[in-house]
């Protein structure tokens, strides 16, 4: 298996100031290349590839030593293959018929990745192994930075990269043949059901609670973005209050993935089989504030609703769910979800009218009443179960 393996960095200040310019630079690398693509093209009709640029990279560096030439030469063609991937993405838009997106030049603190390809070419993770009580990854330019590694790496380093979010910096790793670590069976199988009141209703009725860590930061949020609006643009006052909203929107976004986690692991060591729906949430958060012609209903409501799903994190959950999952030998299986809040998990018998409430399922047919989650959770793990065996049977 190929997993990723996320450690914070903890360079010394001359350290930390050529992270800085090597991210610098390789966004100014990024920028150059778009604008040389968008030239070729705009005066001669000349269609610029990768190889045509990677190929003028080393007249680049003789020409910079003391800027480019100070960096891996695989991590700049890697920030070149990242514009190629960009700009293949847009075509692939174009082709499909959505909304194109051209790509964009990248401004200053929009470009916090570089990335080398291969343990050993500009890079080496472990590069003190000897070193008693901590672990270093050495990156060319910058010197051997110690790493907060609060976890053994397993498989074979394949790729390093650093990326940086708000004044911290982390290596991330690449790693293939990664070994599987199975866990007892279970012999039970289990359905989950999604939601904004419990993050997740299990078939057997238990409830995961959804923390609402956006919630629980409103208030904070709203007084740090208040204090940026009041800033002047450019000024170092502005700059200290972006850093501080940046701040609080990442321990938002650690504490949602703790929390997916935590929640992921206790379903994977309860059932050998997922079950789970297979839900549109980009169509589901879509704004319903229409248009002018034809202004949308309950924009407000669904606003707010639209918040709450998204605060949830159910597309982070079901990632991590999904890795764990093949991790641990477990099977996951998405399921359409239509009609399995209404369905009566008894007989089967369909009506909008049994949904009484968000939270109370009372059948018109059979009398049949449950909590409305576990109701729909039951019908979603029948319905999972069907196609199994109906895979198996084929």
């Amino acid at each position: 298996m190929r997993r990723s393996y996320k450690f914070l960095l903890r360079p010394t200040r001359r350290q930390e100031t050529a992270l800085a310019a090597c991210l610098e630079d390789h966004r100014q690398l990024y920028n150059a290349a778009l604008e040389h693509r968008r030239t070729a093209y705009a005066k001669a009709k000349v269609t610029i590839r990768y190889g045509d640029q990677s190929g003028e990279l080393k007249h680049i560096r003789a020409d910079d030593p003391d800027g480019q030439a100070r960096w891996s030469f695989s991590s700049q063609q890697a920030t070149l293959r990242r514009l190629d991937r960009a700009f293949r993405a847009f075509f692939d838009r174009v082709k499909a018929g959505r909304t194109p997106g051209f790509p964009r030049f990248k401004g200053r603190g929009r470009f916090t990745a570089a990335e080398w390809p291969k343990d050993g070419d500009g890079c080496r993770w472990d590069s003190q192994p000897d070193h008693p009580t901590a672990t270093f990854v050495r990156l060319q330019g910058v010197g051997h930075v110690r790493v907060h590694q609060h976890r053994p790496v397993k498989g074979r380093v394949k790729t390093i990269s650093v990326t940086r979010e708000g004044a911290r910096c982390y290596v991330v790793l690449s790693c293939d043949d990664v070994p599987a670590e199975p866990l007892p069976a279970t012999g039970a199988a289990g359905g989950i059901d999604m939601g904004v009141a419990s993050l997740v209703t299990t078939s057997d009725g238990e409830h995961l609670a959804n923390p609402r860590h956006l919630a629980a930061c409103a208030d904070r949020l709203a007084a740090a973005q208040r204090d940026l609006a009041r800033k002047k643009r450019g000024s170092n006052r502005r700059r200290e209050a972006v850093a501080k909203v940046a701040a609080l929107h990442a321990k938002v976004r650690r504490q949602r993935l703790d929390t997916a986690h935590k929640a992921a692991l206790a379903l994977v060591r309860a059932y050998d089989v997922i079950v789970h729906e297979d839900l549109r949430i980009a169509n589901m958060t879509r704004s319903a504030s229409g248009t002018v012609e034809a202004p949308g209903h309950n924009v407000a409501a669904k606003s707010g609703l639209n918040k709450s799903i998204l605060d949830a994190g159910w597309g982070v959950f079901l990632r991590v769910l999904a890795y764990k999952a093949e991790s641990a030998g477990r099977e996951v299986i998405a399921v359409n979800p239509a009609n399995t809040s209404r369905r009566c998990a008894e007989c089967g018998h369909v009506a909008a009218e049994n949904r009484v409430t968000q939270a109370v399922f009372r059948c018109r047919a059979c009398g049949h009443a449950a909590h409305a989650d576990v109701n729909g959770a039951v019908n979603i793990r029948g319905a999972g179960l069907a196609l199994r065996q109906a895979a198996q049977a084929a």
